[in-house]
C-alpha cells in the first residue's frame, strides 16, 4: 500500500489549488469506476453503480487540498509575506520550507523578535534564495504547501499531508477491492476540494450526489503523547476510529451502527473518537438538501498539521477492510 500513499503524501495541492493532485488521482483510479466527472467546484466524483437501480446510495468522502498558504505581497528584494489556507500553526512554521506549483522550494523565516513576543503569521516571510542575478516568478495569489518527503519507519509513516491524503490512499484502495464486486448500494467515491477552508468542496458534492448515507474518510488526534491535550481515547496502532462526535456534527447512529458492524465482520480493531475541536467533510454532508445520515471513519494521526504528521500503517488498512466489508452489505 506504500506504493500507492507516498505519491500521495509527497504530492502538491494546498486549498484551491487541487489541479495536480486530482490528476494524480485520476490516473490511479482509472478503470476503477464506472463513471468519473470533475464537478464544478473541482471536486473529482467516481460511481460504482448497482444493478438494482433503486438501491441507496452511499457517499464515501477524503478530502484532496492540504494546508498552505498564499502569497500575499513581494517586496523589492523578493522577499514573501503570506496568509495562511487552512490551520497553519505559527509555533511549526520557522525553518520549514515549502513549495509552489511550479517546484520552487522557499523557507519560512520570521522577523527578529524578542524571547517573550510571540510567533505571528503576519510577521513571517518565505525566502526563496533570490537575488540581483537569480529572480523568482512567484507572485501575489501564488500558493504553496508544506514541504517533506515520506518517511517510512516499520508501520509507522510520516509525512507533510497524511490530513488528508491518507483518506484518499484508503478510498483508493476501497475502489480497487471492490472493483469486480457486484455491489448491494451505488456509491459515490468522492475527493473533494477546499476542506480545510471550510468544507466547500463536500458541501457541493453531496448536493450533487444526494447520498443516503454518508461517510467522510479523514484523520484524527491522538491521546497517546505524554500529556496530551485534549485527552483523547484515540492511539495509533489500535486500530480506525469510528467518530461519535467531533465540534460541528453528531454521527447518525445508524451510520455508527453499520461501521462497527462492518469492523466486526471483518475482524478489524476499532476505536470510538469522540473530537473537541475540529470536523470533517461528514459535517457538510449532514446538512444537505433536507438532511443525510453521515458519519467518520478516522486514521489516528499525530502531529497534525505539522510536517511530520504521523499515522499506523495497520490502522490504515484496517480501514480500507471496514469500508470495503460496509459497501458489500445493503445499507439500511
Amino acid at each position: 500500500m506504500i506504493e500507492t500513499i507516498r505519491p500521495l503524501v509527497e504530492a502538491y495541492g494546498p486549498s484551491g489549488s487541487e489541479d495536480h493532485i486530482r490528476g494524480l488521482i485520476a490516473e490511479m483510479i482509472d478503470g476503477l469506476a464506472d463513471e468519473t466527472y470533475v464537478d464544478a467546484m473541482g471536486n473529482l466524483i467516481a460511481w460504482k453503480h448497482s444493478a438494482n437501480e433503486d438501491a441507496p446510495t452511499v457517499m464515501l468522502s477524503a478530502h484532496m487540498d492540504e494546508i498552505g498558504l498564499v502569497v500575499s505581497h513581494v517586496d523589492e528584494d523578493g522577499y514573501l509575506r503570506f496568509h495562511n489556507l487552512g490551520g497553519l500553526l505559527p509555533a511549526t512554521l520557522t525553518g520549514q520550507r515549502v513549495q509552489f506549483a511550479d517546484g520552487t522550494i522557499g523557507v519560512i523565516a520570521h522577523e527578529e523578535r524578542s524571547p517573550k513576543e510571540k510567533l505571528d503569521i503576519k510577521k513571517m516571510y518565505i525566502d526563496v534564495s533570490a537575488d540581483a542575478e537569480n529572480g523568482h516568478d512567484i507572485s501575489v495569489g501564488d500558493t504553496a504547501g508544506l514541504y517533506r518527503l515520506l518517511d517510512v519507519r516499520g508501520t509507522r509513516l510520516i509525512a507533510k499531508s497524511m490530513d488528508d491524503r491518507i483518506g484518499c490512499a484508503v478510498q483508493i484502495e476501497v475502489m480497487k477491492a471492490v472493483a469486480d464486486d457486484d455491489l448491494p448500494n451505488h456509491v459515490a467515491f468522492v475527493f473533494s476540494v477546499q476542506e480545510e477552508v471550510g468544507l466547500r468542496g463536500a458541501q457541493t458534492a453531496a448536493y450533487g450526489v444526494e447520498p443516503d448515507i454518508g461517510i467522510a474518510i479523514d484523520v484524527t488526534l491522538t491521546g497517546d503523547t505524554p500529556k496530551a491535550d485534549p485527552p483523547m481515547a484515540v492511539s495509533l496502532g489500535k486500530g480506525p476510529a469510528i467518530k461519535i462526535k467531533d465540534s460541528r456534527m453528531i454521527a447518525d447512529a445508524d451510520v455508527v451502527r453499520l461501521m462497527v458492524d462492518a469492523a466486526e465482520a471483518a475482524g478489524v480493531d476499532y476505536q470510538r473518537e469522540v473530537l473537541t475541536g475540529g470536523t470533517t467533510d461528514a459535517a457538510a454532508m449532514q446538512l444537505t438538501r433536507a438532511g443525510v445520515k453521515a458519519g467518520c471513519l478516522s486514521i489516528p494521526c499525530r502531529f497534525v498539521h505539522t510536517t511530520s504528521e504521523t499515522v499506523d500503517l495497520d490502522d490504515v488498512e484496517g480501514g480500507v477492510a471496514l469500508l470495503a466489508t460496509l459497501l458489500r452489505n445493503a445499507v439500511q
